[in-house]
């Protein structure tokens, strides 16, 4: 049996407001505030690191889980590529930043739908092994350093933030039980949001970086729109459906929904399709997008305003670039 011992996240200092958002994209501020849901998200600051952010993330977390890094036997990093140093094992990074002395570590992406991938891949791991005790999942998130806020093939991901978030994952307790678990990718959208330049199709030069092209892109946003509409939410509706069904419930058993940040229109279809109420999910219009971290910030959030209770289903889902759609049931601890 793998559960959750222990949650924690960290988010920077320094926020832009919608009215900050306003002034860079041209938008107004009514559509950002009340078509995209934003209010305000939190940026980088100076010493806002990926990995360091992550790191700050996973102290957390093992204080809740109430160990010592010196007992993880396994770190898997689950934040983003674009880190401190190019070509870098973020893993063994934090191990030794941590002091996990007995653990071993390796990196894992799946964009924004790491967290769901990397949940179902160290449960399978401690399943497989039973040497495996306690994971730590955790990572850190920036890629609001990639938006050019005057790009209107971009305005969808206007919501990125940053901050960092980490799970720590045990073999040894009942609580917080990881259930079933779903995943879907599609090639089919791989190349729809790319940064044109820096790798080795298109080595990154100065002129790319004085045109401003080294930035997240999207080469058809009109055709990637109509594909996109024709399956998103069918695949994000089944990996809920899907990871329910696993665990033997059925979207009337949901208690709480941790969702990703997402237009509001978009996160009212979800609630309704599924049959929740407003206050069965807390929308993240303070946070914009961390990535794959929403989810983990959404259960802090719930926990703290006790939305999720002893017994309660509550199931995390995502959505990641390239395209990628997965969902992790918990069945919360049945006792306080």
């Amino acid at each position: 049996m793998t559960g959750i011992a222990g949650i924690g996240s960290y988010l920077p200092d320094h926020y832009m407001t919608a009215g900050q958002l306003s002034e860079l994209s041209g938008l107004p501020e009514t559509v950002i505030r009340e078509k995209m849901g934003i209010t305000k998200k939190p940026v980088a600051g100076p010493d806002d690191h990926t990995v360091e952010m992550g790191i700050h993330a996973a102290e957390r977390a093992l204080k809740h889980a109430g160990i010592s890094a010196k007992q993880l036997d396994l770190i898997i990093y689950i934040g983003e590529e674009h880190k401190e140093y190019p070509l870098w094992t973020a893993a063994i990074y934090m191990q030794q930043r941590l002091g996990a002395t007995r653990a071993w570590g390796f990196d894992a992406a799946l964009r924004c739908g790491t967290a769901m991938m990397a949940m179902k891949l160290a449960k399978d791991m401690m399943t497989a092994d039973p040497s495996v005790r306690y994971v730590l999942l955790a990572g850190g998130y920036r890629n609001e350093d990639f938006i050019d806020y005057q790009n209107e093939r971009t305005r969808f991901m206007f919501n990125l933030a940053s901050g960092g978030g980490a799970l720590v994952l045990s073999r040894e307790m009942a609580d917080n039980e990881l259930l079933g678990n779903s995943i879907v990718t599609d090639g089919s959208f791989s190349e729809d949001v790319i940064v044109p330049v820096g790798g080795t199709k298109a080595p990154l030069t100065a002129d790319d970086l004085a045109a401003n092209r080294y930035k997240l892109d999207v080469p058809d946003p009109q055709g990637m729109k109509a594909r996109l509409e024709a399956k998103s939410m069918q695949n994000f509706l089944f990996v809920i459906r899907d990871a329910l069904e696993k665990s033997g419930y059925t979207q009337a058993d949901i208690d709480y929904l941790s969702i990703l940040h997402m237009k509001r229109s978009a996160h009212q279809y979800v609630l309704q399709q599924l049959g929740l109420h407003d206050d069965q999910s807390i929308y993240l219009s303070d946070y914009g997008h961390i990535g794959q971290f929403d989810q983990i910030i959404s259960l802090e959030l719930a926990l703290e305003e006790k939305k999720i209770n002893p017994g309660s289903v509550v199931v995390l889902v995502s959505a990641g670039i390239g395209y990628a759609w997965g969902a992790q049931v918990i069945k919360w601890r049945e006792t306080e």
